[in-house]
This record gives structure tokens, sequence and C-alpha cells, in this order.
């Protein structure tokens, strides 16, 4: 296991669930329900994806040849770069109706983020990049637990403080953020297909 694999891994995954569909549904989960529980239920959920995308990254990976799979990567990021750099220049800001202010039970509210993250989640682009970085780093221990860290991270930050930290900081600049760190991703995967 490589510490420099998941201490890449954590700030592309983490930037790019911070304006995420699943992370808002977080924010609305936790103001109807108990963080922890909703947490709990988020958590669960992105360990079964993070499993899921680092075993379909292996595959790639023993599939394709190492070009192919470089170029591969260098696409999915730059497809990836230009999906969030687009929303970003639209100022597309998930809108979610005002939550109901009716709590649910410890073990629904688990349930419900499970549910709704493992739903959320599917083709998703954090779920492609984790696919993605396990073929190109070869390590799906280090992107795993990268990558759980970032998910993790990010499902924490939604159901303690998420709508307080999107007043101060707008999803468009992390939006941009994400698109920059993809662009670099993609063009450092094409110069190694190709070098």
């Amino acid at each position: 296991m490589n510490l420099a694999v998941i201490a890449a891994v954590f700030p592309v995954i983490f930037l790019g669930e911070l304006p995420d569909k699943s992370m808002i549904a977080s924010v609305v989960m936790a103001a109807r329900s108990r963080a922890s529980w909703v947490w709990l239920g988020a958590a669960a959920a992105f360990v079964v994806h993070v499993v899921i995308a680092t075993t379909l990254g292996v595959i790639v990976f023993r599939l394709l040849p190492r070009q192919a799979v470089d170029i591969a990567a260098a696409v999915i990021f730059l497809a990836g770069a230009v999906i969030t750099a687009r929303e970003a220049l639209r100022g597309e800001d998930e809108d979610e109706a005002e939550p109901s202010r009716a709590p649910q039970r410890a073990g629904r509210a688990a349930l419900a983020a499970f549910a709704v993250i493992f739903v959320a989640e599917w083709g998703d682009l954090t779920q492609l990049l984790i696919v993605n970085l396990t073929a190109r780093f070869h390590d799906p221990l280090a992107v795993g637990l990268g990558a759980t860290a970032a998910l993790w991270a990010a499902a924490g930050l939604a159901v303690l403080g998420g709508g307080g930290l999107l007043r101060v900081v707008s999803t468009k600049v992390i939006r941009i953020a994400t698109a920059v760190i993809l662009t670099g991703l993609a063009a450092y995967s094409a110069w190694t297909a190709f070098s």
C-alpha cells in the first residue's frame, strides 16, 4: 500500500464530491434526522461503491494494455473537467426544496441515507474517477482507502455543516478547483500514454 497514492487520491475525490448531489442530499437528510445516523448510512453506501469501483478499475487494468489505460484515463479526467467546468460556468447549483422538519427514527435515517447515496452514486463522477485512479495507480487498496476517506470526510462535512460551508464557499469555486485538478490529471495521463 502506497501512502503517496492515498494522498493523491484524497483531494481529487474530496473535491469531486463536494458539489455533488450526494452531498446536497446528505445536508437535507441531516436537517431532518440525527447527523450521526445520516453519516453512518452514507458512509456504508460509499464503502460499497468504492469496493465496486476499485474492482472495476482492477479489471480494466488487467484487460487493457497500459497505453490504452492511460489514454482512457486522460479522456475520463478531461471529460470530468469539462463537465465540472461547464456546470461552474452555467452557475448550476443543486437546488433542493426546504426539508421537512419531521424527525426520523435512527434506523430509518441510516437506511434512508444508505439508499439515497447508493442510488445517487451510480455512474457518478467520483465513482468513475475511482475506477480510473485504480487502473492508473495499480494499487486498489490505496485508492480505495484514499477514496473512502475522502467520501467519508465530504459526508461528514455535509451532515455537520454543509449548509454553512456552501454559504461561505460557492459551488462554482469548488467546481472550478475540481476542473483544474482533473485537467492536470488528464494532461499527466496523456503524457504518460505517449512518452
